[in-house]
């Protein structure tokens, strides 16, 4: 395999960090089937890590093209605010309740949690964020899968996380991405709670 550049995102990786969000977001499978704007599921889970002040983002370059990312904040309750009163305002205006060109569930879900319908704002239904304050999402396109890359990237986060004195980092996975589960657990991720859903996973670094 050709060199994988690993790197700091920049503003214009953008582009990139929505294809790669819509082509991994149905359980780290393509999702472009599901959403009616193939620009929505990155609106939430991608491009806002870019934006925010303390936004750690990393890419993975392949082929001259980024292929992969890690995104990730230092304090999730301080993102979560900065979403509620700088993010999500326009895109509630960019898509109203109720949006009419709803095309899944998934894309029904994203809109609700846009507008706080489904998953408000609330820490207190989060405890383990005092001891495990980071959080990240992680997405390779298929060419980079089981090559080590998620790994590698990984450690640039957990590294950033130590330099700046993070305690502690959680990630929300599904149940029915097996593979992901497998990926955490190797990398020293505990289950903190259960859901419908999936688990909420993760990892102390003893600071």
């Amino acid at each position: 395999m050709d060199e994988v550049n690993i790197r700091r995102a920049a503003q214009s990786d953008i582009p990139y960090l929505y294809e790669i969000c819509l082509k991994t977001g149905d359980n780290g499978g393509d999702a472009s089937a599901l959403f009616s704007d193939p620009y929505l599921i990155g609106q939430y889970y991608a491009s806002p890590y870019l934006f925010y002040q303390k936004g750690i983002c990393f890419i993975a370059e392949y082929e001259n093209r980024p292929q992969g990312y890690i995104l990730a904040v230092p304090d999730t309750a301080d993102f979560k605010q900065w979403m509620e009163e700088v993010w999500l305002p326009p895109l509630r205006k960019r898509y109203p309740q109720p949006f009419t060109e709803i095309r899944s569930e998934k894309e029904k879900e994203i809109i609700d949690i846009i507008h706080g319908t489904k998953y408000p704002v609330d820490l207190t239904a989060q405890p383990w964020l005092t001891e495990y304050p980071a959080h990240l999402h992680i997405d390779l396109l298929p060419g980079l899968q089981g090559k080590g890359v998620g790994r590698v990237l990984m450690n640039n986060l957990f590294e950033e996380l130590i330099q700046q004195k993070v305690p502690g980092l959680s990630l929300g996975v599904s149940a029915q991405n097996k593979g992901a589960i497998g990926f955490y657990q190797k990398l020293e991720f505990s289950v903190l709670k259960e859901h419908e859903w999936g688990f909420t996973m993760g990892k102390l670094f003893g600071i």
